[in-house]
C-alpha cells in the first residue's frame, strides 16, 4: 500500500531535537554499568527527596491542588518566589513575573514571540544544545559567537554582527557557568553585551539555571540586576538545576508589558504549569528548605568538581585541557585535533562511562575533538571510576 507524502509544515526542516535529552533513552537501554557524565541533572543524592515527601504529605493531600491553576503561575507559588528572591541578584516584582514548565518553556516562549522565520539570533559556540534548537525551530540563523574564560566574546560578536549587516532579533546567553563550558560573562562584557543590545534593539535571552550555585569565587550582578528593567531583558530561570529536573517548574521574568503576550502564547502550550508541583515548591520556599538545600549542594559540587579535575590530571595530563568552572555543573574538556569525540562516545559507552561530544553544543559543529563532563551527578569516587574508564576508551580508539 502506497502512503501519501505528508504535508509537513516547512519548519519541521528545523526540528533538529537534543543530543542530550536523547541520551537519556539511549542510557536506559543499556544494560551494563555506565558512569552517567553526560545529562546536566543533579544526582539522586543530591535531590531534597525526604522533605518533598513529608511536604507532599500534606500538600498533595488537598482536592484543589489538583485542579487547573492560573496560567501566569499559582498565586501561592509567586508569592514564595518573590519572597526567595528578595535580596538576590535576581530580586524583582509580581507584574514580571510568569510561572513556566521548566526553563525550556521560558526559552520556547521567548522566541516564539520575538523570532520571525529568518530572523538573526546570536547565540553563544559552545552553547546550550536545546536553546539553539529551540530558535531553529523557529527559522532562525544563527550566528555563532566564541566563548573563552570570560564567556561570550561580546567584542567578537559587534564585529561578527558588523560583518552580518543587520542586527540580531535576540541574542540568548547563559551569563553564569555556562552550559556546556562552565565559563561565566565578566562584568565588563556583561555591562557592553546589554549597551549592545539597547543599540541594536535585540532582545536578550538572559538564561540562568546555575547563577545560585556557586561555590568559589566573588559574585557578578546578573543581566537581570544590571538591566534595571530593561525591556529588552528577557531572564529565564528554572527549578530544575537547584532542585530537580524532574519537576519541570521555572519561571521567567520580563517587562510588565510582555505579560499578556507571555500569557496568551502559554495558553496555547498547556493552560498552565503542573499545579500539585507549583504547591510542593511553594511549601518548600516557605519552609526556607531552599537556602539551606543550595549551601549543601554548592559544597557537595565543589568537593566533586575538584574529584573530576584531579582524575583527569592524572590520566590526561598534557593530552587535554579542561575549563574551571567557580560553580555550576559542568567542565569542557578539549583533546587535540586527532581525537573525534563524536567516534569516541561509541567506545567510551562499551567502556562505561557517557558524555556529550562537543559538536553537539554547536550547529555548525565546531567542536569535533571536545566534549562534555557533568560532574554533578556523581559522587568523587564513581567520578574517578569514570574519568579512568574515559582513559580506557581514548586507549581503546588508539588516539593517544
Amino acid at each position: 500500500m502506497t502512503t501519501a507524502r505528508l504535508p509537513l509544515a516547512s519548519r519541521t526542516t528545523d526540528l533538529v531535537g537534543s543530543v542530550i535529552d536523547s541520551s537519556t533513552s539511549l542510557l536506559a537501554k543499556q544494560q551494563h554499568d555506565i558512569v552517567r557524565f553526560a545529562m546536566g541533572s543533579p544526582a539522586p543524592d543530591a535531590v531534597p527527596a525526604h522533605v518533598l515527601r513529608e511536604l507532599a504529605a500534606t500538600e498533595l493531600d488537598r482536592p484543589d491542588a489538583y485542579d487547573y491553576g492560573a496560567s501566569e503561575g499559582d498565586p501561592r507559588l509567586r508569592e514564595a518566589l518573590l519572597a526567595e528572591l528578595r535580596g538576590t541578584t535576581d530580586e524583582t516584582s509580581p507584574e514580571r513575573v510568569l510561572i513556566t514548565a521548566g526553563g525550556m518553556q521560558g526559552l520556547d516562549l521567548a522566541f516564539k514571540l520575538f523570532v520571525d522565520p529568518g530572523d538573526l539570533v546570536v547565540v553563544e559556540s559552545p552553547t546550550y544544545t536545546n536553546g539553539s534548537a529551540t530558535a531553529m525551530s523557529y527559522q532562525a540563523q544563527l550566528l555563532e559567537v566564541p566563548v573563552d574564560d570570560e564567556g561570550m566574546q561580546v567584542d567578537r560578536m559587534e564585529e561578527m554582527v558588523e560583518q552580518a549587516g543587520r542586527a540580531p532579533k535576540a541574542i540568548y546567553a547563559i551569563p553564569t557557568f555556562q552550559n556546556p563550558s562552565g565559563a561565566s560573562m565578566s562584568l565588563e562584557r556583561r555591562r557592553r553585551l546589554i549597551e549592545l543590545t539597547q543599540r541594536w534593539g535585540s532582545l536578550l535571552i538572559d538564561d540562568d539555571p546555575y547563577g545560585r550555585l556557586r561555590f568559589a569565587g566573588e559574585d557578578v550582578p546578573s543581566l537581570h540586576e544590571l538591566a534595571d528593567g530593561d525591556p529588552l531583558v528577557l531572564s529565564v530561570r528554572t527549578f530544575s538545576k537547584i532542585m530537580a529536573p524532574g519537576l519541570r517548574v521555572g519561571w521567567v521574568d520580563a517587562d510588565p508589558s510582555l505579560q499578556q503576550l507571555l500569557i496568551n502564547a502559554k495558553q496555547a502550550m498547556d493552560t498552565c504549569t503542573n499545579l500539585p508541583l507549583q504547591r510542593l515548591i511553594a511549601a518548600f520556599l516557605e519552609g526556607g528548605h531552599l537556602r539551606e538545600h543550595l549551601a549543601t549542594q554548592r559544597a557537595a559540587y565543589r568537593e566533586r568538581k575538584v574529584a573530576m579535575q584531579e582524575a583527569l590530571t592524572e590520566h590526561f595530563s598534557g593530552e587535554a585541557r579542561w575549563t574551571d568552572p567557580e560553580g555550576g555543573f559542568f567542565l569542557w574538556v578539549t583533546f587535540g585535533d586527532e581525537v573525534d569525540t563524536e567516534a569516541l562516545f561509541e567506545q567510551a559507552l562499551a567502556d562505561g562511562v557517557a558524555f556529550i561530544p562537543g559538536n553537539a553544543f554547536s550547529p555548525s559543529k565546531f567542536f569535533p575533538n571536545a566534549l562534555r563532563l557533568c560532574f554533578a551527578s556523581s559522587e568523587p569516587d564513581r567520578i574517578r571510576e569514570g574519568v579512568a574508564r574515559l582513559r580506557t576508551a581514548v586507549d581503546n580508539m588508539g588516539k593517544l
